[in-house]
C-alpha cells in the first residue's frame, strides 16, 4: 500500500476521530495552545509598538531587539522552560509567545511610523487630542500592517506548536512525535497535513479579520494600487 493510500485510510478510520487521542481532541489542544501563546504575545507586544511607533522613540532600539529575539530557538526556549517549570503547558506557552511577540512588535512599529505625517498635522488641526488621534486616525490606517504582523505570528505559532509533544503536551505534534517513533508513516504525514492544514485556516481567517477591521473607505482607496500591483505582475 502507498504512503498516500495509508494517509487516505489513517483518515478513514473512525477510530482516530474520537477518544483522547482522536482528531478533535488533538484540534483542541492545539489551537488553545496556539490561541494562547498568541493572545499573551499580542498584548505584550501591541502597546508596545503601538506606543514607539506612534511617538517615534526608541523606534530602532525596539526592532533590534525583536530581531535579535526572532534568532533565539524556539526548541532552545522550549527546552529552558521545561528544565525551569518542567511538563505541562507552561513551558509550551513561554516558547510559543517568544515566537510570536517580535513580528507583532515590529509590524506595528512600522505600521504607526508610515501612517502620512500630513494626515497626523490634519487631525491636530481638526483638534483631536493625542488618544483620540491615535484610535480614530493613526490606528484605523495602521490596521492592514499591524494584521499582517498577526498573521505572520500565528501561523509561525500554529507551525511551531508541535514542538509541545516533544514534552508530553498534546495538539498534532503528537501525531507526528509518536508515528515517527512507532515508523508508523501514516500517522506523521496525516498529522504533517493537519498541522499545515490548520495554519492555512488561520491564514484566512485573520485575513477575514482584517477585511473586517479595515475601514470600508480604507479598502477602496487601497484597492487601485493592488490593481496596479497585479498588473505590473501579471506583465
Amino acid at each position: 500500500m502507498s504512503i498516500l493510500a495509508s494517509v487516505w485510510a489513517w483518515f478513514g478510520d473512525g477510530a482516530h476521530w474520537q477518544g483522547p487521542d482522536g482528531v478533535p481532541t488533538r484540534l483542541v489542544e492545539h489551537v488553545q495552545l496556539s490561541a494562547e501563546a498568541v493572545v499573551i504575545g499580542a498584548v505584550l507586544a501591541l502597546p508596545v509598538g503601538i506606543a514607539l511607533g506612534h511617538y517615534g522613540r526608541f523606534g530602532n532600539l525596539a526592532i533590534n531587539i525583536s530581531n535579535a529575539g526572532r534568532a533565539v530557538p524556539s526548541f532552545g526556549i522550549l527546552v529552558i522552560a521545561f528544565q525551569v517549570f518542567g511538563l505541562g503547558d507552561l513551558p509550551i506557552i513561554l516558547a510559543l509567545t517568544a515566537l510570536a511577540i517580535p513580528p507583532m512588535v515590529t509590524n506595528s512599529y512600522v505600521a504607526l511610523r508610515e501612517v502620512d505625517p500630513d494626515v497626523k498635522d490634519a487631525a491636530r488641526g481638526m483638534g483631536y487630542r493625542e488618544l483620540a488621534q491615535l484610535l480614530r486616525v493613526e490606528l484605523p490606517l495602521a490596521v492592514p500592517l499591524i494584521m499582517a504582523g498577526i498573521r505572520t505570528s500565528a501561523v509561525q505559532v500554529v507551525a511551531t506548536a508541535t514542538l509541545a509533544a516533544l514534552i508530553a503536551g498534546g495538539g498534532f505534534g503528537r501525531y507526528i512525535i509518536d508515528g515517527f517513533a512507532q515508523l508508523d508513516y501514516a500517522k506523521l504525514v496525516a498529522g504533517a497535513l493537519l498541522v499545515a492544514m490548520l495554519a492555512l485556516v488561520t491564514e484566512l481567517g485573520l485575513s477575514g479579520l482584517e477585511r473586517l477591521l479595515v475601514p470600508r473607505g480604507i479598502r477602496l482607496l487601497m484597492a487601485p494600487k493592488l490593481r496596479r500591483a497585479t498588473t505590473f505582475k501579471v506583465a
